[in-house]
């Protein structure tokens, strides 16, 4: 039995939790270079935290930076017009958009370190590489969450519906994902 501290045990189980809303799979395989091949890719790190409720990954390679802040910049806007953000919730979405960003950010500077030193990583190198991707993840859910609720708790009941049905959707695919 391995020893588990209790911040350990709390940044799996909210690397679990985060996988569960956002892309499925938080243990795949792939960030160590052992995906079978043919198997589905997970998405890069600095998207997971900005797309928050995003279609599932694709098969499609890992985007580079520049296009990963494309890929941010387009999920804010899709999320703006799907919500319908008013000009009363402008504030609260800046900060919520600022957020994203900075997460996004975060993640794109991990990912960078981690691919710069891909070739030299030993083992004990690319567990602890991961760790440092679960310990991003939950700092910016951290962050995420409370400029969520601001955001959230200043809609109208018919956009709460609509954020509430985009949030829901990506629990029951998760769901069915964990229940195979």
């Amino acid at each position: 039995m391995f020893p588990f501290t209790r911040a350990a045990v709390r940044a799996v189980a909210a690397a679990m939790l985060l996988g569960t809303f956002t892309f499925g799979n938080p243990l795949a395989a792939n960030s160590a270079g052992l995906a079978p091949a043919g198997a589905a890719q997970p998405l890069p790190a600095y998207e997971i935290l900005a797309q928050a409720s995003s279609p599932p990954a694709t098969t499609e390679p890992a985007p580079v930076p520049a296009e990963a802040n494309a890929a941010v910049e387009s999920r804010i806007k899709e999320l703006h017009n799907r919500l319908h953000i008013t000009a009363a919730q402008q504030t609260q979405w800046d900060n919520l958009v600022q957020v994203m960003r900075d997460n996004a950010k975060a993640m794109i500077d991990l990912q960078k370190q981690r691919a710069k030193d891909v070739k030299s990583m030993t083992a004990v190198d690319a567990v602890k590489s991961y760790a440092a991707v679960i310990e991003a993840h939950e700092a910016g859910m951290t962050k995420f969450v409370p400029a969520f609720e601001a955001l959230y708790n200043s809609m109208s009941d018919a956009q709460k519906k609509i954020a509430d049905a985009m949030f829901r959707s990506r629990v029951r695919s998760g769901s069915k994902k964990g229940s195979k």
